[in-house]
């Protein structure tokens, strides 16, 4: 028996949730800013986190005054990406729901605020594994993607690229960013959302259906999903 509304499709995020790059994406931050004598916070990430590429580098520029264009900024940033996104690995629980709703024919697709670049770089050694996926939304180079996360554009252009365009609520959206939950939950959508564990929860904890330390305490069968083999 489901304990919320039973879905028939998944969406999920990538970075900070089937990837660890956002340990990487701090680590590439804090070596471009830190020549400003600049020290990247989290409470800057998390407004960052989630967002299309040109949105991130506005609000870190503005954060802490930096003399650089967002696309002098970008450039930095991706010398950075160029040798550690190779490297991300496949976070706890990952790999295990990915191929369990594949080998069940759920139709599964991604909606990050990556570029095609960036994408590339981080599924480098996951290509097989990301190949399973119908389609993947990259925010930040989508034209049809006009506004990124908290907006639900994403989200939305995601759901109907899928071959039968499922209604808002047979989706249930993988999120691990407050941006994310906002943007799900404007898409009319149900969100699973794995905070990183310095996220403030109350401002959000109301637009998701649960929230879960890591997607190996995912239990599929409470949204109508088969549950894994015992």
């Amino acid at each position: 028996m489901s304990a919320h509304t039973p879905v028939t499709h998944v969406i999920f995020d990538m970075d900070g949730l089937l990837l660890d790059a956002e340990t990487l994406y701090t680590e590439a931050t804090q070596a471009v800013v830190g020549v400003y004598g600049k020290t990247f916070t989290w409470q800057i990430k998390c407004r960052q986190m989630g967002r299309n590429q040109k949105d991130s580098a506005k609000i870190i520029i503005d954060a802490l005054d930096l003399p650089l264009t967002p696309e002098e900024y970008i450039n930095k940033c991706i010398e950075q990406y160029n040798i550690l996104f190779p490297t991300v690995d496949l976070l706890p629980g990952a790999e295990k729901l990915i191929r369990h709703l594949h080998k069940h024919h759920i139709p599964m697709a991604i909606a990050t605020g990556s570029t095609k670049y960036n994408y590339d770089l981080k599924t480098t050694k996951h290509k097989e594994l990301f190949s399973v996926f119908d389609h993947v939304v990259l925010s930040s180079d989508d034209p049809e993607v006009k506004h990124g996360k908290p907006a639900p554009d994403c989200f939305l252009v995601c759901a109907r690229r899928f071959r039968d365009s499922p209604a808002p609520e047979k989706v249930l959206v993988f999120e691990d960013a407050p941006n994310g939950v906002d943007a799900g939950h404007a898409a009319g959508m149900q969100v699973v959302w794995i905070p990183d564990e310095r996220a403030e929860l109350d401002g959000h904890k109301h637009k998701t259906a649960v929230i879960l330390k890591s997607l190996e305490e995912f239990k599929p069968e409470e949204f109508g999903l088969p549950p894994y083999d015992s």
